[in-house]
C-alpha cells in the first residue's frame, strides 16, 4: 500500500469516533468559562466526590473541579482529534482529572457524586434511561443548553445572553424524578 493510501485510510479510521460523537453525542461547542464556573457551583462540588464529565471536550469542567474543589474527576471523550487537544492543554490546567478516550454510554455511573454533560436532547433523552437504573440517590446532574427526558430540574437557570450563558438545569436524583 503506497503512502497515500495509508494516510487516507488512517483518517478515515480516526474519523468514524469522531462521526459517532457527533451522531450519539454532541458535536464540540466549548462551554464559556463562566458557564462552566456556574455549573460547578450549581453542582455543589465537595472534596474527593466522583466526577465525571461526559463528551468531556477540552476537559475544562474536570480540570476546574479537580483543581478548584479537590473532586476526584474524570471525563470522557470520544473524538480522538478533541481527545489529543484535551490531553495536550491538560498540563497547563496543572490539575489531576482524568481523561479518557471513551464512548461515556458504556461506562457505569453507579459511583457517581456528579455527572456534568453538554449534549443533545436526544441523546439526553436515552442516557436518562440507562441512569435511571445506575444512579444512586442524591446524585446531582448537571446539564448545560438543554433538559435531560422527563426528569423534573431541582434548579433551572435561566439563559444569560449578557454572560454568553445556555440555561444550566441541575437535577438531583430521587428528589423530583
Amino acid at each position: 500500500m503506497d503512502l497515500k493510501k495509508l494516510e487516507l485510510v488512517i483518517i478515515f479510521l480516526l474519523m468514524i469516533p469522531t462521526v459517532i460523537a457527533l451522531v450519539k453525542g454532541a458535536p464540540f461547542v466549548p462551554t464559556p468559562l463562566k458557564a462552566v464556573r456556574r455549573m460547578l457551583e450549581l453542582g455543589r462540588l465537595k472534596k474527593d466526590e466522583k466526577v465525571y464529565d461526559i463528551g468531556c471536550g477540552d476537559g475544562r469542567i474536570v480540570h476546574l473541579a479537580s483543581k478548584e474543589y479537590g473532586a476526584n474527576a474524570t471525563g470522557f471523550e470520544l473524538s480522538p482529534l478533541i481527545y489529543c487537544i484535551a490531553k495536550i492543554c491538560q498540563p497547563f490546567w496543572k490539575s489531576k482529572a482524568k481523561i479518557q478516550f471513551r464512548d461515556f454510554r458504556f461506562q457505569n455511573f453507579h459511583d457517581a457524586d456528579a455527572i456534568f454533560c453538554y449534549l443533545m436532547p436526544d441523546t439526553l433523552k436515552k442516557i436518562q434511561k440507562k441512569w435511571d437504573k445506575e444512579l444512586r440517590k442524591g446524585t446531582r446532574v448537571i446539564s448545560y443548553a438543554f433538559p435531560i427526558g422527563n426528569w423534573k430540574p431541582s434548579h433551572k437557570e435561566a439563559k444569560n445572553p449578557e454572560k454568553n450563558q445556555a440555561p444550566i438545569w441541575v437535577y438531583e436524583i430521587g428528589k423530583h424524578q
